[in-house]
């Protein structure tokens, strides 16, 4: 997903790389302890097994499945061939962030809209720190003079979650109608309109930035 926010606002695809790669390397490193750690304080019991293979299934192996694809398109035909595959690739991206979101709600709908409250407790939370994040970045690169292709991406990953790891990790131990379900369910429907949000506003101050 961090990609897709990347390319709809151009920004620096090599930044963007090297970012998505140290968070993902943080990711690997920290995710099972602060995990494990989460559910010591509520009693509930995970087999480490499930959030190691969780790490490996959609952290680490995304990564190395593009790195294997860059270096066999670049074996292929050189850069040129990498750029128009991205090119190609683009908007299937898109519809499948689309089609995912629309998935998601179709699982859940139910639940959703006969919950109003406790999706409003859920979402509220994601959607002020959503926003308070993406001030923050986009705000202290605008201060710092940075270029438009790096401030919109930085800010757009540091505001972007793990919802990914977070769903999977939900539905494959709790169940898809599981209270933990609904949760990171709702956190993706949340995400992703409020990133497009984000992605627009930062398109329309693209000029406020140093070219």
């Amino acid at each position: 997903m961090v990609f897709v926010w990347s390319q709809l606002t151009k920004g620096d695809p090599n930044y963007t790389l090297v970012h998505v790669s140290v968070n993902d390397l943080i990711m690997v490193v920290a995710f099972v302890p602060i995990v494990a750690f989460l559910l010591g304080v509520t009693d509930i019991r995970v087999p480490w097994e499930t959030l190691i293979l969780s790490v490996v299934l959609y952290i680490v192996t995304p990564p190395i499945a593009g790195g294997l694809t860059r270096r066999a398109l670049i074996a292929r035909g050189g850069e040129a061939t990498v750029t128009a595959f991205t090119a190609r690739i683009k908007p299937a991206s898109v519809v499948g962030l689309l089609l995912r979101v629309v998935l998601l709600f179709g699982f859940q709908g139910p639940v959703i809209l006969a919950q109003p409250l406790l999706i409003a407790l859920i979402a509220v939370p994601i959607i002020v720190q959503s926003y308070a994040v993406f001030v923050l970045g986009y705000g202290w690169a605008w201060l710092w003079r940075v270029p438009h292709r790096v401030a919109a991406p930085c800010a757009l990953i540091g505001t972007s979650n793990f919802f990914e790891l977070a769903v999977a990790v939900a539905i494959g131990l709790f169940g898809l109608n599981s209270g933990a379900a609904l949760a990171t369910v709702v956190g993706v429907l949340i995400e992703v309109p409020v990133m497009v949000s984000l992605v627009a506003i930062a398109n329309r101050t693209r000029a406020r930035f140093p070219a």
